[in-house]
């Protein structure tokens, strides 16, 4: 059974339909990407698997026991994100919140959940300075770190390497499919669809409707994944 499944799912917002008929199921171990133009509909489409809103029409089911709460969220980066005035260590332990209960104080294994995820992110040595002080890379890494305190089992992710240089953006993909391969499931929202192709198992091109679901495969073969690569290369050209 499909851990998340979509079917026939649309929303809107004030009555007006910004994403429609979107039909797939995400099973465990599975690393799939959701690409499109601004605007699409696929930040709203995250916005449903995390149930922070509900389908105008259609549902979205979760199976295999997912609880939200067991829903890892990295949101894509904003300026006043950088400027959090936290320790490394207060951020990433903030995402055992929704597992904490009415519990007033974070337990023992919270805690310990929290170094382990740091130092399995590579921050550990970082967790006594200021989130604001970090670089990029290691503001994601730290976030990212923050994300898996909340869960073992999946990940969605918003944009991860907005705003970071190319080097920074490869080593944080290279630890996105790190932790794909030690069984952690991926939803990816992202703007890069050369790199979606290469990264992820399966591809969801939504254009305020869905046009494509499937393998990486089948999807550089098909007629909306040739021309949504081509529009990138001639964007990345005329960009140089």
């Amino acid at each position: 059974m499909a851990i998340i499944a979509c079917r026939n799912a649309a929303f809107a917002y004030e009555g007006r339909t910004v994403a429609q008929g979107i039909n797939f199921e995400v099973n465990r171990g599975d690393y799939l990407c959701i690409v499109g133009e601004n605007g699409s509909g696929k930040t709203t489409l995250m916005k449903g698997l995390l149930g922070l809103m509900r389908p105008a029409a259609g549902t979205i089911e979760t199976g295999e026991g997912l609880k939200p709460t067991e829903i890892g969220y990295l949101p894509q980066q904003q300026p006043a994100q950088k400027d959090f005035p936290a320790s490394v260590y207060e951020v990433v332990i903030s995402g055992r919140l929704n597992s904490r209960g009415l519990l007033p104080f974070y337990s023992k294994q919270d805690r310990q959940i929290a170094l382990e995820n740091m130092e399995r992110l590579g921050v550990l040595d970082l967790r006594k300075k200021a989130f604001r002080e970090l670089s990029g890379g290691q503001q994601q890494r730290v976030l990212l770190s923050r994300a898996l305190c909340a869960t073992s089992k999946v990940l969605v992710l918003d944009e991860p390497v907005t705003g970071l240089d190319p080097l920074a953006s490869a080593d944080l993909y290279q630890t996105i499919r790190q932790l794909w391969q030690n069984g952690i499931t991926i939803i990816m929202i992202s703007h890069d669809i050369h790199t979606a192709v290469a990264q992820a198992g399966h591809i969801l091109h939504l254009h305020n409707r869905q046009l494509f679901f499937g393998t990486a495969a089948d999807y550089k073969q098909s007629t909306p994944g040739k021309r949504f690569m081509e529009v990138q290369e001639d964007d990345n050209v005329g960009n140089t």
